[in-house]
């Protein structure tokens, strides 16, 4: 199967959005009528159900908003209990993160769907092992990077910073989404227009503060980047 649309959602830094606009992707590639999947490579901190399984909500969110019946070891290869960075969360799990893991449970859903959204952990340079991170993973993939910028005091200097390391990777910036993280951020329209005069990608959408995250009404509020 020849993938429609492929990108690596990454994200100015933790706790931007990223999950809520990669399930808002998936319902994007879903509306098209396409075979549409998420992929979390590594998922840090849960909670367990009544069963004694160990749940991530950004492993679920991904979830439910595709529209295929993959195996969720490929959907999320590697998940740890501990909310911290993966390579620590592996480390104290005494878990060796294999890429040739990543690559496989990729391929696997690639051949299964028209389009995959990888989702990564953090920002965009996160470590998963000693020598080993989610740039290089986005690297091999050589997919084009989605940016989630939480759009709150300091994004600028973020985005800016990751848009340099994305390039750094010899990667395409697809485009960024604005997240407004935090309704009451001064300035607001300004560091908007300073984004779009700084980030050379099309911005995708300005995604409102929602009380309650929900994919379907974000997805509302985006554009898929251009194949």
């Amino acid at each position: 199967m020849t993938l429609q649309f492929g990108c690596f959602v990454s994200g100015t830094d933790t706790d931007v959005g990223k999950t809520l606009i990669a399930a808002a992707l998936l319902h994007l590639c879903a509306a098209r009528g396409w075979r549409s999947v998420g992929m979390k490579p590594v998922a840090a901190g849960g909670t367990q159900d009544e069963h004694g399984q160990w749940r991530n909500d950004d492993v679920d969110n991904l979830l439910a908003a595709g529209n295929i019946q993959a195996a969720v070891a490929d959907i999320n290869p590697y998940r740890f209990r501990e909310a911290i960075a993966p390579h620590l969360a592996a480390a104290h799990a005494q878990v060796a993160i294999q890429p040739q893991v990543l690559h496989a449970a990729y391929r696997r859903l690639s051949s299964q769907a028209d389009a995959v959204i990888v989702e990564g952990a953090g920002g965009f340079m996160v470590p998963l092992t000693a020598d080993y991170g989610l740039d290089d993973f986005a690297a091999e993939l050589q997919l084009p990077v989605v940016l989630v910028v939480g759009m709150r005091l300091g994004c600028l200097n973020h985005a800016l910073l990751t848009q340099a390391a994305i390039r750094a990777r010899g990667l395409p910036l697809a485009g960024w989404v604005a997240n407004r993280v935090e309704p009451q951020m001064t300035c607001f329209e300004e560091n908007l227009a300073t984004l779009q005069s700084r980030l050379q990608a099309p911005l995708l959408g300005v995604v409102p503060h929602l009380a309650r995250p929900d994919a379907q009404t974000a997805a509302r509020h985006l554009r898929l980047p251009a194949r």
